[in-house]
């Protein structure tokens, strides 16, 4: 497909807000993708592309090209360009000498102030490239695959003198495409595509092209589970398997070395004795306040970097350069390969106890690792097994998996077993909650022992109680929020150019869609920090236009200055939760506070409305 075709699907995408109205556009562009192509691997590129990226979510490719680098680029596409002549006084340049193009500050200048007005560097790109493009003929049409190959070289490029070698690269590629291409290339670079769809939208897009339905979304979101790749998935549905029902699909799909697994998540109960009469036997263990981590190990070692070892968070991000440890725990471990889920969890040095997630968390960075990971030493608590030697356990029962581990993993000062009792007894889970407690851990986490690996919160097989968190605000938990927008600051918070949050949590629409529902307004309870830091993240995820993104359900009356893509997640502690006439979920926050930003948690992990019916008043 050319470039070109695919821009103007995601030009009708961006023109819809629908959610069915995006699922339509989606599947007739896997459609297309899907019949007649010479080059199979096209649906993958197309599949990452419109997610604004190269590769799929888990794997690190950045183009490390700001805005300004971009702007710096149009500039030196315009200084190039002879052919521009402009009679039209609402020309963007009408008014700047013709001489005066070779002059790139100029021009970026002009720029700069033109983007501002505009808000969206795809917009500029296009709007730009339309008014130097009137008289040009372009040579050839660029494929998908071409375009995707100019990109790759363009993020790769790096060494001395990058930067301006990366603005030459994209210059040449912008004088190839129609002013429409450039458009989403500009937003690709900056992965910022603005069209609105969710990984769930492209599922339900892939069942409509087979089904004009979503008759096999529910197995294509579990296939998604096994292997989080969305480009393998189309093209394995579409294409590789193209014959086979989504149930056939479901059994071909299977776990890959390399590729992050969905983690399990857990549901809350409110008490030892309401977890026991639910489950009845279960398997508790502590639950460490650290950073969720799927290890891969490959003694073979991966091709793509050498290593013998791969890291994912559970937001499936590729954290592999964090931790250096990483080579100990291969060495560590009785295995050809195998993939863990585990927690990290930083070690005082001095007194050998556990660091909170704040301290554990600084080593989420990309420079001076060696030295942070000696400040702060991690040790690995391995607590699942779901591959091992290229024999998927995901399906196998937890009590299962657990026996594996335990046979080859030995405890070492990086890695060691997470500790486990089977407990039927009210009294005694009270009791190991409170002992874990008493370490300075968040309580236990409760499992199902005949239980499979099923990824999300699917049914009860995962459970955590988390009773003496009301000391952080009387409810018996945190409820993680997602952040739909600010609202300018008054007074004193003119400083900080916000004012309150406006939060929401999760639930489905009457078709079974995801919604998010406003929960609260938050004016209080953060720090001039805090304020500070939520801005600046804010900042980096405004909405298109100012506008409400389609998932959002929020009274009139409590629109933000500012909204904000589906992007952050705060974790919010409160006394009280009463009914509220004005906010979507029903129901609102009394004394909310913020109690830290989750820097590891996607909006798909925030709350539901139905967890928050579990939380009540500690004590």
């Amino acid at each position: 497909m050319f470039f070109r075709d695919f821009s103007i699907y995601l030009q009708k995408i961006e023109a819809v807000s629908a959610r069915l109205s995006i699922t339509a556009i989606l599947a007739d562009l896997f459609k297309d993708l899907s019949v007649g192509q010479q080059d199979p691997d096209e649906i993958v590129l197309a599949t990452y592309l419109m997610q604004g990226s190269l590769v799929p979510s888990y794997l690190s490719l950045e183009f490390q090209m700001s805005e300004k680098m971009l702007i710096k680029t149009l500039a030196r596409v315009q200084g190039k360009d002879n052919n521009f002549k402009s009679n039209n006084s609402d020309n963007l340049f009408a008014e700047v000498d013709q001489n005066l193009f070779e002059d790139h500050s100029v021009l970026e200048k002009k720029l700069s102030v033109e983007y501002k007005k505009i808000g969206d560097i795809g917009e500029l790109f296009e709007k730009v490239l339309t008014e130097f493009s009137s008289d040009k003929t372009l040579s050839e049409q660029l494929s998908i695959t071409q375009v995707h190959q100019f990109l790759s070289e363009l993020a790769t490029t790096s060494g001395l003198g990058s930067q301006d070698k990366k603005i030459e690269l994209l210059a040449n590629l912008l004088q190839k495409l129609d002013p429409l291409s450039a458009r989403y290339i500009s937003r690709i670079i900056l992965s910022k595509m603005r069209l609105g769809f969710s990984t769930m939208t492209l599922i339900d897009s892939l069942s409509f092209v087979k089904n004009n339905d979503k008759s096999d979304s529910a197995n294509l979101e579990r296939a998604f589970f096994k292997k989080a790749d969305l480009g393998k998935l189309a093209k394995a549905y579409l294409l590789d398997h193209r014959d086979l029902n989504s149930d056939e699909l479901l059994k071909t799909y299977q776990v890959e070395l390399g590729v992050p697994v969905l983690p399990v998540l857990c549901q809350r109960l409110n008490s030892a004795q309401e977890i026991i009469e639910k489950m009845g036997e279960v398997l508790a263990e502590p639950k460490y306040d650290g950073l969720r981590v799927q290890i891969h190990i490959n003694k073979e070692k991966f091709a793509d970097s050498g290593l013998l070892y791969k890291a994912f968070t559970r937001n499936l991000e590729d954290v592999t350069h964090m931790f250096p440890e990483l080579a100990e725990v291969a060495s560590a471990l009785k295995v050809k390969n195998c993939i863990l889920d585990t927690e990290a969890i930083g070690i005082d040095k001095k007194t050998g106890k556990f660091l909170s997630f704040q301290e554990t968390i600084q080593r989420k960075r990309k420079h001076d690792i060696s030295a942070k990971a000696l400040e702060v030493p991690i040790c690995f608590y391995a607590f699942d097994l779901l591959l091992l030697d290229d024999q998927v356990l995901i399906d196998r029962d937890l009590l299962a998996r657990k026996a594996k581990l335990n046979e080859v993993l030995k405890d070492s000062e990086f890695i060691k077993k997470t500790e486990y009792s089977l407990i039927s007894d009210p009294s005694e889970l009270k009791s190991f909650h409170e002992q874990q407690l008493n370490l300075g851990l968040e309580g236990a986490v409760m499992k199902q022992g005949s239980s499979a690996y099923i990824s999300g919160r699917k049914s009860w097989r995962w459970v955590k109680i988390k009773e003496e968190e009301g000391s952080q605000g009387k409810l018996s938990d945190t409820i993680d929020c997602l952040m739909l927008g600010y609202y300018l600051g008054k007074g004193k918070r003119q400083v900080f150019g916000i004012g309150a949050l406006l939060v929401g949590v999760l639930d489905k629409d009457k078709d079974g869609n995801l919604v998010v529902r406003s929960l609260s307004k938050i004016g209080t309870g953060l720090t001039d920090e805090q304020f500070r830091e939520v801005k600046n993240l804010a900042d980096k995820y405004p909405s298109k236009d100012n506008q409400k993104p389609t998932l959002y359900d929020v009274d009139k009356n409590l629109f933000p200055d500012v909204w904000l893509e589906p992007r952050l997640v705060l974790e919010i502690a409160a006394d009280e939760i009463s009914k509220s006439p004005i906010h979507s979920a029903g129901v609102a926050l009394r004394f909310p506070r913020l109690v830290q930003i989750r820097y590891d948690k996607s909006f798909e992990n925030a709350t539901t409305l139905e967890e928050l019916s579990s939380i009540h008043i500690a004590g």
